[in-house]
């Protein structure tokens, strides 16, 4: 077989791979893209998908309340302002030194409490559309809605769309230099 033909063959391969991918990743493409561009903004708008963080009175430890009583306050602040019916679970606590505060974010919904270290005054409660945003992109929103452990299936999600997209990268780079390598291979003799 002469090489012009073994790269055209190639070629074909690489456009018949490239077809197949495009047509069922193409909305998870648009889903992933756009996500991570509002991720990748998401601390320059205005509060709107990530709550501006807050200042507190003192930024040493040493005035603050100890951190169990924070998280009594954090939890009776989401039953008492909030919902009575809303997970007191939290996800985590993010400390603040520099601003001497205290972020609480919730595990089953996307609200936070932040709370001032020395005076364990609430200084805001907000929603975080960023987490949510964030859980589509990486998938793990199907793991949360089907309620599965370990989050299976947001590793075959983001397995199956790095695969897809590998693919779709490599057949474009064959169908992007192909066509060159098959005319100069063909000038060649």
């Amino acid at each position: 077989m002469k090489k012009s033909s073994r790269i055209a063959k190639w070629v074909r391969i690489s456009r018949w791979i490239h077809r197949k991918i495009a047509a069922p990743a193409m909305i998870f493409f648009f889903i992933i893209a756009l996500t991570g561009l509002m991720l990748g903004w998401k601390k320059n708008t205005g509060g709107v998908l990530l709550p501006k963080t807050q200042k507190g009175i003192s930024s040493n430890p040493a005035d603050w309340v100890p951190v169990d009583s924070l998280y009594k306050i954090a939890l009776s602040t989401i039953k008492d302002s909030l919902d009575t019916e809303l997970s007191p679970e939290i996800s985590r606590i993010d400390i603040r030194p520099q601003k001497g505060i205290a972020k609480f974010v919730f595990k089953k919904h996307y609200w936070e409490i932040q709370l001032d270290c020395q005076s364990g005054e609430v200084l805001q409660i907000a929603k975080r559309n960023s987490d949510l945003i964030e859980r589509i992109h990486d998938g793990s929103i199907l793991d949360g809605w089907l309620g599965t452990k370990g989050s299976p299936v947001k590793l075959l999600y983001t397995t199956l769309m790095g695969i897809a997209l590998l693919g779709f990268v490599i057949s474009g780079v064959w169908l992007y230099f192909g066509a060159g390598w098959v005319k100069k291979a063909k000038e060649r003799g």
